[in-house]
Parts: structure tokens; sequence; C-alpha cells
């Protein structure tokens, strides 16, 4: 805004005493203060307010108003409530450094002028900004020499002294200007986010954490969809959505603003849709391969694709990786529409098999993930060895060679970090399984490792909660065999063996259960399992044979051990 503004606004009560060849000055900001020098805080542009409490006598004026004029601001206003008038030696010195200054009636608060000010100029910086986000949304469009979002947050952060940050669906930063956000807040951001979008309202958010207020602008990837946004189900594009999380309370903001940070969401969306558009070349090799897993491919068949596949996934590789397959499940309640999760579970995927401390739109590009009509496939490359302090030189085993480390993925390592978040997407109607094979060093292992990835998965499925996962570790005992068990079945097993016991329990406070896990626990060893309940052997025999008289077995037979075993782990 001009200076010359000012005087059109009858309310704000200013009356010009000096410098009117000066009036079209741009005002920046502005700023109140009483200090004798006060150019610390000064960066040129500011209307200055002040009560004069610096001026003790007249000689005060003339290095007063040079300090000012040398910090560039533009211009001074003096408030008449301190010494009435304004005194003639500070319009002299302010028309010797031709610097504007105003008298600001007594009736008039500095706080009613400077929130003119401020009003006035970030209207302005918006509408500035605005043309800025434009242009660069053309530039985006036509090719990448836009810059990427971080250009114009850096702008929302100078201009409008708003912090913003672009976040996956996992709360991972993707873009950001200045320092970056804390993963926990992240997270927490994404988890409030996720929850408010299944509630079908429209953005942006408010969330406050840690004690600081912000607002969640959703960022709507409409290229993945041929069905127009108001016909879509929100489930589609719940957990694949980025957002842009501002440090601000946009409750009160105009509508100018409002719709300036809607531009920003829709340039956003357009790097996001060219981070997909390259992702492509990786989700077609990983489903050529896949196809060939699945149809019985011969292996030398499948070893020449990933010789194709080894380069575009781990450039300057020398030697062939090993690789580990994991499969990801979305499930939603029946209720209405048929959706299909295969692509909703491959964006998904994607995500969770970056490594929550990268940041960037471009940090899975080691992943090829392909989908099926219900579930995601990925082919995950791991390096065999990875320098440990050396430099890498040597054969393996000699001084300066490699040392081997573990590389593989693990189960609950990779929803550990994201877990939170996507329980809130996903609400009481959904689920997330997933299942993670061990590492295989061939084509011929791929098949073995695709198999086992999935009956992982379907571990995971038998357990409770909504994000859930198993690795192939876990597919080597009875844990294997129990989550396909019946559940009527199930029940009436355990009931059978463990209710008679319960309700003896009940009645006489015998810890017949813990005994009996204790029991099994010893391997059937009577002196180790007293020491561990702290009885007498005889008593700990009574209450074994109390077990047996209940239930009608015997527990020196290893088949009735066993079905003990067994009903209390699917109790």
């Amino acid at each position: 805004m001009r200076l010359r503004a000012l005087l059109d606004t009858e309310a704000l009560g200013l009356r010009l005493l000096g410098g009117e060849d000066e009036l079209d000055r741009s005002v920046r900001g502005v700023m109140t203060t009483d200090l004798r020098d006060p150019s610390r805080y000064l960066s040129g542009g500011e209307l200055v307010l002040s009560g004069l409490a610096w001026r003790r006598d007249d000689s005060d004026s003339e290095p007063f108003v040079r300090i000012l004029a040398n910090a560039g601001v533009a211009g001074l206003a003096a408030g008449e409530a301190e010494l009435g008038a304004v005194p003639d030696d500070l319009v002299e010195a302010c028309l010797r450094h031709r610097l504007p200054l105003f008298a600001v009636d007594e009736t008039v608060a500095f706080a009613t002028i400077t929130e003119h000010v401020v009003r006035q100029v970030s209207g302005e910086r918006a509408g500035d900004l605005a043309a800025v986000v434009d242009r660069h949304r053309r530039l985006m469009t036509s090719g990448p020499s836009g810059g990427g979002p971080d250009v114009v947050l850096d702008l929302l952060t100078s201009d409008l002294d708003l912090h913003a940050w672009v976040l996956s669906p996992t709360g991972r930063q993707i873009a950001g200007a200045g320092e970056p956000l804390p993963p926990q807040v992240g997270a927490e951001l994404a988890g409030r986010h996720l929850a408010a979008t299944r509630t079908g309202r429209p953005g942006p958010y408010q969330a406050e954490v840690d004690g600081t207020a912000y607002s969640l602008f959703p960022v709507r990837n409409t290229g993945r969809s041929t069905l127009p946004a108001p016909s879509r189900d929100v489930r589609e594009t719940v957990l694949s959505d980025w957002l842009l999380a501002v440090a601000a309370d946009a409750g009160d903001w105009p509508a100018a603003r409002l719709d300036l940070l809607q531009g920003v969401t829709q340039l956003i969306a357009v790097e996001r849709d060219r981070r997909d558009a390259a992702r492509s070349v990786r989700r077609r090799l990983a489903q050529e391969v896949l196809e060939l897993v699945q149809t019985g491919a011969a292996p030398a068949e499948i070893a020449a694709r990933l010789r194709v596949a080894a380069p575009v996934l781990l450039p300057g590789l020398g030697t062939a990786p090993h690789w580990q397959v994991v499969v990801a499940r979305v499930e939603w309640a029946a209720e209405g529409t048929h959706l299909s999760g295969g692509r909703v579970s491959q964006a998904l995927l994607e995500e969770i098999l970056v490594d929550p401390a990268v940041t960037g739109p471009d940090s899975a590009d080691r992943i090829a993930v392909a989908h099926t009509e219900d579930e995601a496939i990925a082919l995950v490359p791991l390096t065999a060895l990875a320098p440990a302090g050396s430099d890498g030189t040597g054969a393996p085993g000699e001084p300066g060679a490699p040392e081997p480390r573990d590389t593989a993925l693990h189960a609950d390592a990779l929803l550990s970090a994201v877990r939170a978040p996507l329980s809130a997407g996903l609400a009481d109607d959904g689920r997330l399984t997933l299942g993670v094979s061990a590492a295989v060093h061939s084509a011929e292992g791929l098949r073995g490792a695709l198999e086992e990835a999935r009956h992982a998965r379907r571990v995971a499925a038998a357990r409770p909660g909504p994000v859930c996962a198993a690795g192939h570790h876990e597919l080597a005992s009875h844990v294997l065999l129990l989550p396909f068990v019946p559940d009527d079945v199930r029940r009436a097993f355990t009931a059978r063996l463990l209710d008679p016991l319960r309700d003896y329990d009940r009645r006489h406070r015998a810890d017949l259960i813990e005994t009996l896990v204790a029991f099994l626990d010893c391997d059937g060893s009577w002196t180790r399992c007293a020491a561990r309940l702290h009885l007498h052997v005889n008593t700990l025999r009574y209450r074994v044979g109390r077990i047996e008289q209940l239930t009608g077995r015997d527990l020196s037979r290893l088949e009735d051990k066993l079905d003990f075993f067994l009903a209390l782990r699917m109790s």
C-alpha cells in the first residue's frame, strides 16, 4: 500500500504535517516504538508509530529522525496523547530528512492503525503471491522448469510469513520451507487429516499439536480416477492423497487468502501427478515380473526380466541384488459399491516402503509395486553388502572390505512409524494387512517368496486391529496354522478344554489356568514349575491332578500337552 492511502481513511485520524512529495512511498509493515534508537528492529518500508516518550528536549528529534531515515522507513506517525501537539523540532527534522510525518489524534489507538496497515499489506501480498503461484502453475503444467512445490512454499514464508509443509498420508515430509517438521508432529497431523477426511467434511481442517495451531488442506490428486471428484468414494483416495499443513489457524482468513492456498494445493497436485507418471516404468517392470512368476514361467525368463529391472531399481549396483516380496491388502467393510483395493494398496505400499527419515517426492525410486484387483505386490531389491566404515575396497573378509549388514525388511518395523495415522484413515470400516517374505537371491526363489508373503499376510489378517503385519519368520511353526482354523471350531476346541478350568477357578480361586501355562512352559518339569509358582511339589501335583480330572486329559501324554498348548494359544 502507499502512504497516501492512509489519509483517505478517516477512521485512522491522521493529519499530514510534512512530506507531501513522498506520499507515494510503499508501506511494507508497521512498527510501534518509543526507543531512542530502534534501528535494530527496522528493515525498511515500515510506518513507525511513536508516542514520543523518547523525547526529553529539542535536541532529541534530530538523531531519532536520522536513524529512521537511514533505516529506510516509509514514514513516521507521532501520537498527540503524550505531548499534545507534535513539537516543531520534530516537524523540522522530518522536513530535513524528507521523512513524511503524520499526527495521530489522541482518540485513535495505535492498534487501530496497526490492524489497518497489516490487513492492507497482507491483502496486497496475497494478490501478488497469487499471480506468482498462477505463473508457476503454468510453468509446471508445461514442463519441469517450475521448480517444484518447495519454491511456492518458500514464497508463502517470505511474503505471507506462513510456514507450510507437504506431507504424505503417513506424515512423511515431501516438501517444506525452512525448518523440517518433526516426524512425530507430521504423523499426528496426518492422522488428524485422515480422520477429518473420513467424516466427509470439506477442508481445510484445524488441528493443534504441541500448542501450535495448524490448518490442513487436502491435495486432491485427480489424475488417478476417471470419475469426477463428487462421485468418488472418499475411501478410494483417503490413504494416498497428500496434504498441505500450514502453521496458522485459517478459521478467520479472508476468502482471497483461502483461494490462494487452494491454488497452492492444485500446484502441488500437478507435482504429485508428475511423480506418479515417473513411477510408471518401475510399476510396469514389477507387473511384468509378477505375471511371469504367477504363470509359472521358466526361471531363466524371470531372471532375464530381473536383469532388466535391476539397473532401473538399483542404478550403479555392480552385482545382482537379493529380493524380497511384500504383499499388502486394503479391505473395506461391504457397503454399497464394491471398492477395488488393489490401486489403493499400491499407492499406500509405495509410501510404506520408503524410509520415514527420507524426504522428497522421489524418494521411492528403488521400489517397484504391482497390483491385482485386491492386493499390491512389491518387488524390493536389497544390497547384499553395505559399507561399514570402510572405503569398500578389498575382497570380502579382508581389511577394507564392506561388512555385511542386515538390509532386509521386517514386518513390524515397516508399520511402526505409520500405524497411528493409517488407523485414523481406515476408521472403523477398513483394514490394512501386510506380509513380508524372506530374502531370495535368484529368480527360482521368487515364486516361493510370493507365496510366503501371501501366507504371512493371511496370518496378519487373522489378528485384531486395523493395521497388522506378519513376516516370514512366523510361518515356521504352529502360528502358520492357527489363523486358518474356522472360528466355530476354534471356539468349540478351546471351550471343551479350558472352560471347565475357568469355571473351577472362578468358584475356588484355584489358579488352574496359571498352573497349566507354567507347567507347559516348564516342559512338564515338576521341580522347575513348582519353583516358578512358589509352590510345594505336592501342591503342584494336586493342581495338575485336578486339571486332568476336570478335562479327562493326561498331562503326561504328548498329545494332550499339545492340545492344551494350542487351546491356550487360540484362546
